[in-house]
């Protein structure tokens, strides 16, 4: 299938064929028929499969088919992302698909000086894109108003709501037009989400690309067992292998994000933290960096999970398994985008293995255990695996060996994967 046969405009063609896209993802297939008959939609698919273009190319030709003159403070469509990096990412793709159509459009967000995003929305604005702290400041101040909005979508409405927006979520909501085109995607659906999205959908098409939680079939994942205090010595000798030339690390603090990031400078590594008590300039700079290569490791929190969209990140590390095992998937969909291969490393100390165990089954498999040099350690006691040498000291264990059970012998049968409510 073409993207000519979902019956997208020419000027959206001609810009997705500059960028190289001729064949639209699942759950662009799934959803923009729907989205272009003007049906509200929840649309769940695993990160880094297109979620994007899903609703941005559909908006764009519906506005193109009843054009209208942008006026001050007053879009005809708004986005709402839970992180200012995902919200300058979805504004960006507007610029990409659009730029043919004449659609004016924006981002505003927090941790910058609101004067440019002020007299930006003065000027008319057909689709913005906004935090929902930034966007309820504004319509506060009386520069915002959403009484014109004919499309709303909120992306990424699980995150948004684990980062507790849900009030600001309603408040925002209860400014919009009741007749209006409204759309929800994720790459989860927990019951506060699916409660959230009845409420505030008009019989939705629910469409769901992949089961959920599910973990791209190009990420090749691994767990080292390690003890907390050999986790830096360990990231340090898995760096040593060339292959790991563009690097994600995740931990779970912002001081302990800078405190790699540190100690990999230190190393000769050059490295950069990105959380949110950086300013948006520095989390800007520190993007770029690493997109242009002059950064070979970038160490995040969860917060930027979502909007961290990087061509080429050859691994994502887990330095700190994540307390809630959605952030799992979020987290390694950051590498083996667009069909790509990549790999995800995860560390877990002792204190983790509970948290192990919940990614383990929600994604559905059990992550297979890599070897490494640093002995015996504690976490591996825990998990009852014997600790083996590899002679290259820092590599991962040779891929797919067969599983085994809890005693360490036979054949070890998955979790069942999830099965998405209809």
């Amino acid at each position: 299938m073409t993207f000519a046969d979902l019956n997208i405009i020419d000027p959206l063609l001609r810009a997705l064929d500059q960028e190289g896209y001729t064949s639209p993802t699942p759950i662009q297939m799934l959803a923009i028929p729907h989205l272009l008959k003007g049906r509200d939609l929840m649309g769940i698919a695993q990160t880094g499969t297109g979620k994007t273009a899903a609703f941005v190319l559909p908006i764009l030709q519906k506005m193109h088919e009843e054009q209208k003159a942008p006026r001050p403070g007053a879009p005809r469509a708004l986005v709402l992302a839970p992180t200012r990096e995902l919200a300058a990412q979805i504004d960006q793709s507007f610029a990409t698909y659009g730029r043919f159509l004449p659609f004016r459009h924006t981002a505003i967000f927090g941790g910058v000086a609101q004067g440019p995003q002020v007299r930006a929305l003065s000027r008319g604005v057909d689709i913005l894109v906004a935090t929902p702290g930034r966007l309820l400041d504004l319509m506060n101040q009386g520069h915002i108003k959403l009484s014109g909005v004919e499309f709303f979508v909120l992306d990424e409405i699980d995150r948004m709501l684990d980062m507790g927006f849900v009030n600001d979520v309603r408040k925002i909501v209860s400014g919009l037009p009741k007749r209006r085109h409204s759309q929800f995607f994720s790459a989860t659906l927990s019951p506060q989400t699916d409660e959230l999205a009845r409420r505030l959908l008009t019989d939705p098409v629910h469409v769901e690309a992949a089961p959920q939680a599910s973990t791209l079939e190009c990420i090749e994942q691994s767990v080292f067992l390690v003890d907390q205090n050999m986790k830096y010595p360990l990231l340090q000798g898995l760096l040593e292998k060339g292959e790991l030339s563009r690097v994600l690390v995740f931990t779970r603090t912002k001081h302990r994000a800078d405190k790699v990031a540190k100690m990999l400078n230190n190393g000769g590594i050059r490295a950069d933290a990105i959380h949110g008590n950086k300013s948006q300039n520095q989390r800007t700079v520190t993007m770029r960096n690493f997109k242009s290569g002059r950064l070979r490791v970038m160490v995040a929190t969860d917060i930027a999970a979502r909007g961290i969209d990087v061509d080429g990140i050859s691994h994502v590390v887990n330095y700190d398994l994540p307390r809630e095992p959605e952030s799992y998937v979020h987290r390694i969909g950051r590498t083996g985008r667009a069909g790509a291969m990549g790999a995800a490393y995860s560390f877990c100390g002792t204190d983790e293995q509970s948290l192990l165990r919940q990614i383990e089954k929600l994604v559905g498999t059990h992550i297979e255990v890599a070897q490494h040099r640093y002995g015996t350690t504690k976490a591996e006691r825990a998990a009852g695996q014997s600790a083996r040498q590899i002679p290259n000291g820092s590599g991962v264990a040779p891929r797919n060996p067969a599983p085994r059970n809890k005693s360490g012998s036979g054949p070890r049968r998955p979790y069942p994967a999830r099965v998405a409510s209809t």
